[in-house]
């Protein structure tokens, strides 16, 4: 970014750190508008490439590290054996194929979370399947676990100058065509080719826009899925922690029973929640969703049931039992309840849609100045 850029911005002022900060804030405001006229899916991966551009210009690159990463002093956090620089991530389906992850790692993030990454490549449902509801500040999506495959994936993986301090997890899941019965094995693929490469797995069984992919949430199957894992994991050297993701549309029984499969499958921890199939409470007409049709809704809407799952999770499960609290979180507020709730780390993905990309810098400012006690 040159220094006529920097002027442009900053409206010919003297461009000091807390005022680029600001106009930077400022500026998504401004091109908000204009990306949002764009289709939701083409604008991500048109931005995407915008920033893979900038960060390989090393004056831009130290630049957007300057105004958006802030500050990880007094926030390292400890959880399931491993050190994160910060609680925050990024939460899968932002970076499918871990094509970006140099790049969101500029936003401040003290992991990143690739996926869902399923055995063999996969195009996903039809477009267009990813939609806005700017009066929700939401998203719906029916994406389909589109994905380049899990061999894609390890390929970039392994040739990944991976960011100084950076935790990298693996979201795994099953082909499409996958009959529930066979699974099983879909997720075996993707574990024992990523195992090497990644900090971690979470196991996605959760998104509701895979047929029948919601099924293996029942108790048995979900039972045999997590044990069958958690063997293949244990076997030869470093196993990985392995963590379970859940939709927020369980009831208290369901979550019962994820927590006693949890304890007997030795999980590391549950990522509380992946996108819902309700559509209350929106703000936005009925016409409007109703035309969009299926999808996983996410976004603001989901905060108060994701933090009431995440709170009910945390006075039912031993205190080993890592919590990782992600829907809804767009604002240090959000994030604070979530702590509260009971999480050690929380991940974000459609906040940043609608707040901008300082939304990690403005949390983590906000956990400098009131540490959370848990």
């Amino acid at each position: 970014m040159d220094q006529i850029t920097l002027l442009f911005i900053t409206g010919n002022k003297v461009p000091t750190p807390h005022y680029l900060c600001r106009s930077m804030r400022n500026l998504y405001d401004l091109v908000k508008p204009l990306v949002f006229r764009l289709d939701a899916e083409k604008a991500h991966y048109l931005t995407m490439g915008l920033l893979q551009t900038l960060a390989d210009i090393p004056p831009a690159h130290d630049l957007l590290h300057r105004l958006w990463y802030g500050k990880d002093t007094g926030l390292t956090t400890s959880a399931f054996g491993l050190t994160f620089r910060n609680p925050i991530g990024l939460a899968a389906g932002f970076d499918k194929d871990a094509r970006f992850i140099r790049e969101m790692a500029l936003l401040g993030f003290g992991y990143i979370e690739i996926g869902t990454v399923t055995p063999r490549p996969q195009s996903g449902n039809p477009t267009p399947r990813l939609f806005r509801l700017p009066q929700d500040q939401a998203l719906i999506n029916r994406m389909g676990f589109n994905n380049d495959g899990v061999d894609a994936a390890a390929y970039r993986l392994e040739r990944l100058i991976r960011p100084e301090g950076l935790i990298i997890g693996g979201n795994i899941g099953k082909n499409k065509d996958t009959p529930n019965d066979q699974a099983v094995e879909d997720y075996l693929i993707c574990l024992r080719k990523l195992k090497p490469l990644v900090d971690y797995f979470v196991v996605n069984v959760s998104s509701p826009n895979t047929p029948g992919l919601r099924e293996l949430q029942d108790k048995e199957p979900l039972r045999q899925l997590m044990l069958r894992l958690q063997d293949e994991n244990q076997r030869g050297s470093s196993p990985r922690p392995l963590l379970l993701k859940i939709a927020p549309d369980l009831q208290e029984g369901q979550l019962n029973d994820i927590v006693d499969i949890a304890m007997e499958a030795r999980l590391a921890g549950l990522v509380a929640t992946n996108t819902t199939i309700e559509r209350q409470p929106l703000v936005s007409p009925a016409t409007e969703w109703q035309e969009i049709g299926a999808g996983g809704l996410s976004g603001r809407p989901l905060r108060e049931r994701s933090t009431t799952i995440l709170s009910y999770l945390s006075k039912h499960c031993p205190s080993d039992l890592t919590l990782i609290g992600v829907g809804g979180i767009d604002s240090p507020e959000a994030a604070r309840e979530r702590f509260d709730a009971g999480a050690r780390l929380i991940q974000v993905y459609s906040g940043l849609i609608f707040a901008g990309p300082t939304l990690v810098k403005s949390i983590k400012q906000d956990l400098r100045s009131h540490p959370v006690s848990n």
